[in-house]
């Protein structure tokens, strides 16, 4: 068995047939959240609960009406008129964090011989970094230093085989295509994310 089979929900697995399903997106970035603990560094938490953070914000605001906000395309139009935007901030900042990480795996699938601490500070210098100020930088930085080592994590998702690669293949490329999606959202609608 392999960290991908103990999913409640792969991005692979996300509706976005109408829109991206707001309740599957959710899960499916609870999962990734999950695949922080096989870093096995406890620096990693600033990361975890950061994403859970937004997670609860985007929840939230689902719940107070699941068929308003059923995609998250809706979820960001609904709230669009409010005066604060918590869960579209939620998924703004959660989708940064989404492609953090994305960039992350995908400079490790892609380059077998690089270590996780290069692929996730790379990642981190292209994405995250112009959103942090002199005093966040320095936690991720200390977790970037904290990564396994590539054949370590490998190991815990499931090892270094075809079942383990083909399965991370699928979920990362479902995982960019999601979050594409949601800076696709962001461009084309500037007034959900004004002023954040």
């Amino acid at each position: 068995m392999t960290f991908f089979d103990t999913l409640t929900r792969s991005f692979a697995d996300v509706d976005t047939s109408k829109g991206t399903d707001t309740m599957q997106f959710l899960e499916a970035s609870e999962g990734l959240v999950k695949m922080f603990d096989l870093l096995g560094s406890s620096a990693f938490s600033v990361v975890q609960n950061d994403m859970n953070g937004n997670i609860k914000k985007i929840r939230e605001r689902y719940l107070s009406n699941p068929t308003a906000n059923d995609t998250l395309e809706n979820l960001c139009a609904t709230e669009a008129p409010e005066k604060k935007r918590t869960a579209t901030e939620g998924l703004l900042w959660l989708n940064r964090g989404l492609d953090f990480t994305a960039k992350a795996l995908r400079r490790s699938v892609d380059d077998p011989s690089e270590e996780l601490n290069v692929s996730f500070t790379k990642s981190y210098e292209v994405t995250l970094k112009k959103f942090h100020s002199f005093v966040v930088r320095p936690i991720f930085t200390l977790a970037m230093k904290a990564c396994p080592y590539r054949k370590d994590f490998l190991e815990k998702l499931g090892g270094d085989n075809e079942t383990t690669k083909q399965q991370m293949t699928v979920w990362l490329s479902a995982l960019e295509s999601i979050v594409a999606r949601n800076n696709a959202l962001f461009q084309s609608h500037p007034e959900y994310i004004k002023g954040m």
